[in-house]
């Protein structure tokens, strides 16, 4: 057994352990800020695919960070107001079920990501970049212009969606449901990472030439990452929305891409537990910095810069040492 599986096993029994604890502590924000890393390592697993496995550096994954998040307000909305979404051209009920709005969101996200990846991949470099950046900002503009839905002001479910034979505002319950979740995700991705798929992406990450050589197409294998990682993102999104019980225009904004990315980088890009790692620390210095000073960010910047200018593979690259990124 290596080191970094050691490591991956390590990290994902805090993440189990702890809330246990805090459970038996009777200390339900605990149980809830672990919540909240869980989630917001899922967006950063998605935006990993994208960005460690095919090398994209997408700077606009919020967008289907909010997609997923506005799906779920959207129909939870409707459903506590005995509305429908849309009566034409048929009726479109809303809904309380999490099976189905995770459906919805991810199918969303997905389609979006599918949309936006054939455009912006048609380039590449600083204009893949602030094509997608630029995605995500006008869904921010056009959240913010949605008085339908709160306009800048968000939006606001009273009670937590359900899933069937939990009571999901327990928040052991909820953080059981998404740690599930998070660990399916962290299998999904590893299969993908040694599939033949996963390996052709990486070859092409490194020598498109190469591969088109063998009768491959690198646009189309960027495509299906691409897709698959905004699907992801839209899944953390829709669970972030339900863990606050709140959706609101910043869930597009351009600061919440710069979080997801800054996850990835954490904890080491290409490495399948990194964006884990990644947001564990994240919300620990959050909650353990930000109760000292409002500009606990310069903090996580120094922290930042020290990654990237000394431990090129995050903290595991830093903690395994060289390997596959892939482990």
């Amino acid at each position: 057994m290596s080191r970094e599986t050691l490591l991956n096993a390590a990290l994902m029994a805090i993440l189990l352990l702890f809330p246990l604890y805090a459970w038996a502590t009777d200390e339900p924000f605990l149980i809830t800020l672990t919540t909240r890393a869980v989630i917001l390592a899922i967006a950063g697993v998605g935006l990993n695919i994208a960005l460690g496995f095919g090398g994209l550096v997408s700077f606009g994954h919020a967008l289907f960070f909010g997609l997923g998040g506005y799906a779920m307000g959207i129909l939870a909305y409707h459903a506590q107001t005995y509305t429908s979404v849309t009566d034409w051209p048929q009726t479109i009920p809303g809904t309380k079920s999490m099976p189905v709005i995770w459906i919805i969101a991810t199918l969303t996200s997905a389609l979006a990501a599918l949309a936006v990846g054939a455009l912006s991949l048609r380039t590449t470099g600083v204009y893949f970049i602030m094509i997608t950046l630029a995605f995500s900002q006008m869904f921010y503009y056009f959240a913010i212009s949605w008085p339908a839905y709160g306009g800048e002001d968000g939006l606001s479910i009273y009670v937590r969606n359900g899933f069937p034979g939990l009571n999901t505002m327990d928040p052991i319950q909820f953080f059981a449901l998404c740690y599930g979740l998070l660990a399916l995700i962290l299998f999904f991705t590893a299969r993908l990472a040694r599939s033949p798929f996963g390996l052709m992406l990486g070859a092409a990450r490194q020598n498109e030439a190469r591969v088109a050589a063998v009768g491959q197409r690198p646009y189309r294998l960027y495509l299906i990452a691409f897709t698959l990682s905004g699907a992801i993102t839209g899944l953390a999104g829709a669970l972030f929305a339900d863990l606050n019980r709140f959706v609101s225009p910043v869930m597009f904004s351009w600061q919440t891409s710069g979080e997801i990315m800054v996850f990835v980088i954490l904890g080491g890009v290409g490495r399948v537990f990194g964006p884990v790692a990644g947001a564990a620390l994240f919300i620990l210095l959050e909650h353990s910095l930000g109760g000292l000073s409002d500009y606990w960010h310069i903090y996580l910047g120094a922290i930042l810069l020290g990654t990237v200018l000394f431990a090129r593979g995050g903290l595991f690259g830093l903690l395994a040492g060289r390997g596959q990124p892939h482990d």
